[in-house]
């Protein structure tokens, strides 16, 4: 399990952070860290009342935040958050875009509507608060995007295709702006979270049926249970710190490995056994010479 806070609780002291779906789940805990480490944060979201109910835990904390109402599939909405970031905080230096949307769906069922309305949020979301937010950012000696991304769409994932486009589509933008803002000294990366214990997106893909999902997962995750919400902050707090001054263009897999699992094709007793057997005549037979 995750221990306490790695990182000094002033690596972040004078930056500004705006995190999209900063009210909630993952994005809630990323904004927490953010400021227990020094960041003034703004959240933003479509629900004031989300946003307020946040904003007031979070000052329990000693943090300075702000809240943005906003729909970030709306360009002009993604102005208005970045304003009113720079007009209460007076600058903006990191920005972690977490919006999103999911549900479980069979391709063959899934409406036009539906799959447009993930990729208008994670997707176009995504680009609409970067653009948004690229005059402030530039105007800052060091800044930093992070999007969070997921690992549906490396390999495949059961009725998910809707989601993987998106995510896709996200990893891609964020290779691409890292090259082309560099040299603004903006740096571009994502964090893609695996299996996350506790979450309300977990409860979205498994509705009641949580804990035999969440069994299920751990037992498919290399390093043996599911993550939580605090290790994705930490990643984050590493991309927008000093340490993470040298790295753009990348999306770190914060998962424990899930992504690439597959079950073993015999148990590694047998497979310990066969091996031994099998060098053990090979030294018996030795190398011959052709001499």
């Amino acid at each position: 399990m995750a221990g306490p806070s790695p990182f000094k609780s002033d690596i972040l002291a004078g930056r500004v952070a705006l995190i999209t779906g900063g009210g909630s789940g993952i994005g809630y805990e990323i904004t927490r860290q953010l400021g227990l480490h020094g960041a003034k944060v703004v959240i933003s979201g479509r629900r004031q009342q989300v946003l307020d109910g946040a904003a007031e835990t979070l000052r329990k904390d000693g943090i300075q935040v702000h809240t943005a109402q906003g729909d970030v599939r709306k360009y002009e909405s993604c102005e208005g958050m970045v304003a009113a970031a720079v007009s209460h905080f007076g600058s903006l230096s990191i920005l972690v875009n977490c919006a999103a949307g999911n549900f479980l769906a069979l391709p063959e069922q899934l409406s036009s509507n539906g799959f447009r309305t993930v990729l208008e949020i994670d997707t176009l979301g995504t680009f609409n608060v970067c653009r948004a937010a690229f005059p402030a950012l530039s105007k800052c000696a060091s800044s930093n995007v992070i999007n969070i991304s997921a690992t549906l769409q490396y390999g495949a994932t059961w009725y998910q295709a809707h989601a993987s486009a998106a995510k896709s589509a996200v990893d891609s933008l964020t290779r691409s702006l890292a090259l082309e803002w560099g040299s603004f000294g903006v740096r571009v990366n994502g964090v893609a979270p695996g299996p996350i214990a506790g979450t309300a997106g977990m409860a979205k893909l498994a509705p009641g049926a949580e804990e035999r999902m969440q069994d299920q997962m751990a037992r498919a995750i290399p390093v043996g249970r599911m993550g939580e919400r605090c290790e994705i902050a930490y990643a984050c707090l590493y991309l927008a710190s000093s340490a993470g001054s040298f790295v753009s263009g990348h999306t770190l897999v914060v998962d424990g490995g899930e992504w690439m699992y597959r079950p073993p094709l015999a148990p590694r007793e047998a497979v310990a056994q066969l091996s031994r057997g099998v060098e053990s005549k090979s030294r018996a037979v030795g190398v011959q010479s052709k001499m």
